[in-house]
């Protein structure tokens, strides 16, 4: 049986350990088709998956690594032969399932997804888990009745993280006015080349509004933070306004009123993008591979390798990760 390189995570006496190992293929778990990983990514779940924080992983020894994109090698499955381009985000891979960051996976049909005409392989892992959640939360927005002709600025929370870059270069590229925020002046010049029309210093949004309603200044909002951050966002969101939230950066709390949902009949809407119906899937991949520049996708990319990993995950969870990481495991 022929082995592979992974980041195999071990746990002893409670303390989580990775290291580059050769695995053994028959370690694979079960699945009815076998890819032959190319690229994954880092993502704040794998920082604390890598870092063993959360309890997120139950069975050890594991492969971290929630999303991949690669090349079908073998298949039980009519709907992949060997040679197809794939791509898997979510399902709890890289949690409760064998990941990415390894030279190969093995996993249900189910899960994957071609990739769409558009995007290689690479560029599939630059968009990855954040940016496929950040094309959910447009669409979402859209079905809300946002338009880029709505007067206002869309808001955009931790801009310059994954999901907000690609955000931003894609809300940009439709057509509407982003406000990008960020704790990072450094990062003012990133956002503004991705699109974004205004920079938003973040403490200005962890302060609330002195009433449980603010001035009106969104149109829509896609937030990435939690916490007060959501409250300001909501309690300022324009007439008929909706949040899409897909992250929990600052803080998994929300202490708000209804105030904002019954006086002004905002929306608030969860993203989840790790359980997202295929149909749903597909849809946000085609999207993305026609509204997001790729020029502005290379510009936010950068490369790594699997002896990365470890280093990665403790500055993707200190907010030290600006923009993609794409994982080559093969370098």
């Amino acid at each position: 049986m022929s082995t592979f390189k992974g980041l195999l995570l071990e746990e002893t006496d409670g303390k989580v350990t990775s290291s580059i190992q050769d695995i053994d293929e028959a370690r694979l778990p079960e699945g009815d088709v076998t890819v032959a990983v190319k690229y994954s990514t880092v993502n704040f779940k794998d920082g604390m998956v890598i870092n063993g924080i959360g309890r997120l992983v139950r069975d050890y020894p594991h492969v971290p690594g929630i999303d991949f994109s690669g090349v079908v090698e073998a298949s039980d499955n009519p709907d992949y032969r060997p040679g197809d381009e794939v791509i898997l985000t979510g399902w709890r891979v890289g949690e409760v399932h064998w990941g990415g960051h390894a030279q190969k996976a093995r996993v249900k049909a189910d899960w994957l997804v071609p990739v769409p005409a558009g995007l290689d392989l690479k560029r599939a892992m630059a968009v990855g888990t954040a940016g496929f959640t950040a094309m959910l939360a447009i669409m979402t927005l859209e079905e809300h009745g946002l338009t880029p002709e709505k007067e206002g600025e869309v808001l955009v929370t931790g801009g310059s993280g994954g999901v907000g870059s690609v955000a931003t270069s894609i809300l940009s590229n439709l057509g509407y006015r982003v406000a990008a925020s960020t704790g990072r002046q450094e990062s003012h010049a990133y956002l503004k080349d991705l699109g974004a029309t205004t920079i938003v210093d973040r403490a200005e949004l962890e302060e609330a509004p002195k009433g449980p309603l603010g001035r009106e200044r969104w149109s829509g909002a896609i937030d990435n933070v939690g916490g007060p951050t959501l409250h300001t966002v909501l309690a300022t969101l324009k007439y008929w306004g909706t949040c899409a939230a897909v992250g929990n950066a600052g803080s998994f709390k929300l202490e708000t009123t209804v105030l904002p949902f019954l006086l002004r009949g905002i929306n608030l809407c969860g993203i989840d993008s790790a359980t997202c119906p295929k149909e749903r899937r597909i849809r946000a991949w085609d999207r993305i591979a026609k509204d997001l520049p790729l020029d502005k996708l290379d510009a936010l990319t950068e490369t790594a390798s699997l002896a990365d990993l470890p280093d990665l995950a403790g500055k993707i969870l200190k907010g030290q990760l600006r923009g993609r990481t794409v994982i080559d495991v093969n370098s």
